[in-house]
């Protein structure tokens, strides 16, 4: 009897230490019930023969579980004293933990390591949440276990970056901020720009490799299609464009407090601050008040998809790159209340305009079912089957769903798999590319996770295959990974876009 209180208790009790914390909505699939099939066992079943997995549950299934997913975890007062939870039972705790330890460091950790006592691994064992916390909380030594979910010899060795590095900063390596090649750019994109009617096409051709920081705000505006590429035009479009969105600001922002609009306002209340929450110009209650209106004017102007989690993501690299047009120090740790109220309104205007240019490419990624994410997974699907068999039959092998780790790449374009410099150097690229955003993002997750098929084949389970996936270590990527990443990911698209009869078996 005790035994089953103590399962019911894990089941019911997400959000205690010891447990999977599933994290619901758009970003995040939920995880495989499998995952936590094998925790709520007692010590004395590690030995017996596991029970065979469940069929992966499809996405129709997927989708009816996290209809209401949005209003699960929100509310910070939920009473957890009620009757119907129990003490926390302290063997079963320590049982868990000393699972947990066991399955993730057989191929890791050393035999003679591994048979610490339990009072050493309760002791050691401390839970890391994402790569990035792994790379801040690492301490020297053997204070303390090995992070069992990656694999820190995979690493490049060069110094430890902080999880909040200078977005400025995109070359990881620590080379010179400026080359010889690099001001010889620079000045090619001065002269584009500044041509009485610039070239987009050699724009695009420049930018593909990457933008100078320096001209990145107005290239990035000529890009989206947001400005137009006379130079005249530019100064009165602007005006025009920016009167126009506070227009909106006016006329649709008090619905917000109407019934009808509560759930949306509601659930951009809740995501703001979850948007980048290390980097504290997020945090900063003005810039949250810009990306509040940013988003739920867009909701209320796109009522075919509305406000889906995941988009608030999309607005930051628009944010940065126009405030770092008005900022030289480091944007991550400026405060905005030092710009004037026109700056502001300059870089919320335009943040909205490119973002929504963005969005009306994939906007059927977020409406109903999100049938453009579906697409997308399967087509990522079909063609790691073709470049990378080995891979895709190891998948196969442990019951892993593309689903189950590809959604949040698809939804949030990997910005959450990726550095904030990262994914603004990306996006160079991106908006050089037609259709960057929707069809080859495809081939640039496919190369992405090709990336790492040496640490994927290693893991030999299904709980170890999804926590690696989903934790990918890329806090030390700069510019030289991301011109890897894209470089691979044209020599596929060139291979299977280009060549449909390879695409086919």
């Amino acid at each position: 009897m005790a035994g089953d209180n103590s399962k019911q208790f894990w089941k019911r009790s997400a959000k205690l230490p010891g447990s999977i914390q599933p994290v619901y909505g758009a970003q995040h699939p939920p995880l495989d019930p499998r995952l936590t099939k094998n925790f709520i066992k007692e010590r004395s079943k590690v030995n017996a023969v596991p029970l065979k997995n469940k069929k992966a549950s499809s996405f129709h299934e997927f989708a009816r579980n996290t209809s209401d997913a949005w209003d699960i975890g929100d509310d910070e007062d939920e009473d957890f004293s009620t009757s119907s939870f129990q003490t926390l039972n302290s063997k079963v705790a320590l049982a868990t933990a000393a699972q947990v330890l066991e399955n993730h460091s057989k191929l890791r950790v050393k035999p003679e390591r591994s048979q610490s006592t339990a009072a050493d691994i309760t002791a050691n064992f401390k839970v890391i949440k994402s790569s990035s916390d792994a790379q801040l909380s690492r301490n020297s030594g053997d204070t303390c276990l090995r992070n069992p979910l990656h694999k820190q010899q995979s690493l490049p060795l060069r110094p430890i970056i902080p999880l909040v590095a200078r977005i400025s900063d995109q070359n990881a390596s620590g080379a010179p901020p400026m080359t010889v090649r690099e001001k010889t750019r620079l000045e090619k994109f001065r002269q584009l720009l500044s041509n009485h009617n610039t070239d987009l096409d050699e724009l695009r051709k420049c930018s593909w490799p990457g933008v100078p920081r320096e001209v990145r705000p107005v290239t990035w505006r000529l890009l989206s299609g947001y400005l137009p590429a006379n130079t005249e035009r530019r100064k009165m479009t602007l005006q025009r464009k920016r009167e126009e969105y506070f227009g909106f600001i006016e006329q649709y922002y008090d619905s917000r407090n109407e019934e009808h609009h509560q759930d949306t306002y509601r659930q951009i209340h809740i995501d703001i601050p979850r948007t980048n929450p290390l980097i504290p110009l997020f945090q900063q209650p003005l810039v949250q008040e810009i990306f509040e209106r940013i988003l739920f004017i867009w909701a209320i102007r796109h009522p075919a998809s509305g406000y889906v989690q995941g988009i608030n993501d999309l607005v930051t690299p628009f944010f940065v790159v126009f405030l770092s047009e008005y900022v030289e120090e480091d944007v991550e740790n400026f405060d905005v209340t030092n710009l004037s109220q026109d700056i502001l309104r300059s870089i919320e205007a335009d943040s909205f305009w490119c973002m929504s240019k963005l969005l009306d490419g994939i906007q059927d990624n977020y409406t109903f079912a999100q049938p453009g994410i579906q697409k997308k997974v399967q087509a990522l699907e079909e063609l790691v089957s073709r470049i990378d068999e080995q891979v895709h039959n190891h998948f196969r092998r442990y019951e892993v769903e593309y689903l189950q780790f590809a959604f949040r790449w698809m939804n949030n374009l990997l910005m959450r798999e990726l550095p904030l410099r990262c994914t603004i150097r990306l996006w160079d690229t991106y908006q050089s590319e037609p259709e960057g955003f929707s069809h080859f993002h495809l081939y640039v997750c496919a190369a992405f996770l090709i990336k790492w098929r040496k640490e994927i084949l290693d893991e030999e389970d299904f709980q170890g295959l999804l926590m690696l996936l989903q934790n990918l270590p890329t806090i030390h990527w700069g510019n030289e990974e991301i011109g890897l990443l894209l470089a691979e990911a044209y020599r596929l698209k060139y291979m299977f876009a280009d060549a449909p009869n390879h695409y086919r078996r």
